[in-house]
Parts: structure tokens; sequence; C-alpha cells
């Protein structure tokens, strides 16, 4: 029996991630558990989730850079432009791929409430850490990579498990 589409898609059309796999149609690792968002297990969601963001991190970190290099723009300037395309991009994918949900105005307002604090305790606890560490390259890079590793954890658990239940 197949299950009616998670996302808005056309009638008729199929989610090719639910095809196929063991006798109930779902991988191993699709198995529903308790309190899963839409969108599968949870590995296909981690890994989902990790494509989302380096495609989101390419847009952001593409985008700065021809603003910086091309257009000329300030660094602030061009960080905040590249900042709101990659976190928007990030949105569309998990909103429409990750955790496969329909649009909604709450999902959205809570995904820019979560993304505005995460950017704040990124931004906080990359401070606290070259405070700490100092400005060498590599304690820059392990502040950073700490930083951005928190926020993204935070980011998935609360979008996994509250955002995209929303309706």
């Amino acid at each position: 029996m197949t299950e009616p589409p998670l996302v808005d898609e056309p009638a008729g059309v199929v989610d090719a991630s639910r095809e196929g796999g063991g006798e109930d149609g779902q991988h191993a690792e699709d198995a529903p558990d308790s309190g899963a968002a839409p969108g599968g297990g949870l590995v296909t969601q981690v890994f989902r989730f990790a494509v989302t963001g380096g495609l989101s991190a390419i847009v952001d970190f593409g985008l700065y850079l021809f603003l910086l290099k091309v257009v000329g723009l300030p660094t602030s300037a061009a960080k905040s432009i590249s900042f709101v395309a990659g976190t928007t991009t990030a949105y569309l994918l998990n909103r429409r791929w990750t955790f496969q949900a329909p649009p909604s105005r709450a999902r959205f307002l809570a995904v820019v409430a979560l993304y505005a604090t995460t950017f704040a305790v990124q931004v906080g606890i990359n401070q606290l850490l070259v405070n700490v560490l100092g400005e060498g390259g590599v304690q820059l890079t392990a502040a950073f990579v700490v930083a951005q590793g928190t926020a993204t954890v935070i980011n998935f658990v609360v979008q996994r498990l509250v955002i995209f239940k929303l309706r």
C-alpha cells in the first residue's frame, strides 16, 4: 500500500525516497521511531541535513566572496547578504527534502527565530574560545569548528523535534 506524499507534490507523484527497501517498503534506517518528524528515519534525516548544510555553506561562502571581491561591498554587508541567502537555502531544502514538510508560516517564523538564536550562540562561543585559546591559525579554526558544530547540532535537534512537527 502506497502512503500519501508528505510534501506538497502534485497528485500521482510518489516520493522516491519511500520506494524500495524491505517488505514494508522501508529501509532499516528509515523505520519509524518515536517522535520522528516526517521525512524518514534519523539516519536519513542526518544525511540530508548534512548535504543541505554543505550546499547552503557553498551558497553562503560563494555569494560572500562574489559580493566582497567582485561587487566590492563592505565585509559586513557582503556577509549579511550571504548569510540570509545561505540560511534561506537551508530552510527551503530542509523543509522540502530533509523533513518533507508542507509550507507553514508558523514553521518559517520558528526557523527564523532558531537561526537568529543559533547565530548568536555561534558568535558567542566563537568569541569565547578565541578569547581563551588565542588568535593563532589553529586556535581560530578550532573555535570556528566548535562554534559551528554546536550551532549545527542545535539546529538539527530543534528542527527535527519541534519545528518540523508544527502544522
